[in-house]
């Protein structure tokens, strides 16, 4: 039988535990973790993986990109579709960070719980990785998205990024101090925390009398949380009349979705996972 091998291309230093046993649990036959890669270093890689196998065995093996930079990650994601020509490809997936696989659980969640159209969407911390993805989503959700930052032009530089590879309309509110970033919050129905691990950016005096809050959600899983008065496990638990989801509630399907796109890898040799992609397969699994 043909094996099932998985190329885990990482940009760090080490390749990443966490995928190498999700690649596993989702079915890879054999996984090969490469650390230090990049655009330019990643073709000679891609052409061992797309020369070796017959058409009909290509199937069986695909790429994963990891490591902790999701620009960096983005860079060799793009450099491997651009080797691809013909048939001389394998299916591949792109998750540095996680951050695709968190935003779409996170997201998939949110989506569930209530309409988003036309709702105000703030992510605190939102410059990051996840919350650069989760504003995408949820703007791709119709939501009018706002990210916050202790630096508000880092926040503006970050909203252009990903309003040019989305296509979306999010934009940017200053968000250093508490006041700036319950001031933030004002009207909003749905507000995600993404910031720095142990960093608190609400209080729960600071949104738990607002009218308007339907949804909170916070992707630290590490104590204190980001937004105080939501507890790591929450699951659509309500709070003070508010939805609320913790990292570990909505992180199940996180793995869930994690295996089964690697396990989708394996099913043709020209799947392409990106977070479109990851975020459909997250509200199909949901």
């Amino acid at each position: 039988m043909v094996k099932k091998l998985l190329y885990q291309f990482d940009t760090d230093d080490v390749p990443s535990v966490f995928d190498s046993v999700v690649a596993y649990d989702g079915g890879a036959d054999h996984v090969t973790g490469v650390a230090k890669v990049n655009s330019e270093n990643v073709s000679a890689m891609v052409d061992g993986c797309i020369y070796t196998r017959p058409p009909k065995d290509k199937m069986y093996t695909g790429i994963f990109v990891g490591g902790s930079s999701l620009a960096a990650g983005q860079s060799v994601f793009d450099a491997i579709k651009k080797r691809f020509f013909s048939n001389f490809r394998v299916s591949v997936m792109l998750d540095s960070n996680g951050a695709n696989t968190t935003a779409a659980a996170a997201v998939a969640n949110i989506a569930s719980t209530c309409d988003l159209s036309s709702k105000k969407a703030v992510i605190l911390g939102g410059t990051g990785p996840v919350g650069q993805r989760a504003a995408a989503l949820l703007s791709k959700e119709g939501a009018t998205v706002f990210i916050t930052s202790r630096s508000l032009e880092k926040a503006k530089k970050t909203v252009e990024e990903i309003n040019q590879r989305f296509g979306c309309d999010c934009d940017a509110l200053a968000g250093a101090t508490r006041d700036e970033r319950v001031k933030a919050i004002a009207d909003a129905s749905v507000v995600m925390a993404t910031g720095a691990s142990g960093v608190v950016l609400l209080e729960e005096t600071d949104w738990v009398s607002s009218e308007t809050l339907e949804v909170l959600c916070d992707a630290n899983a590490m104590p204190p949380l980001g937004i105080s008065g939501v507890e790591m496990n929450d699951k659509a638990k309500d709070r003070n009349g508010k939805k609320t989801f913790g990292a570990i509630g909505f992180g199940g399907l996180k793995l869930k979705v994690h295996r089964e796109c690697i396990k989708r890898l394996f099913l043709s040799n020209n799947t392409v996972f990106d977070v479109e992609e990851i975020y459909a397969t997250a509200k199909e699994m949901l």
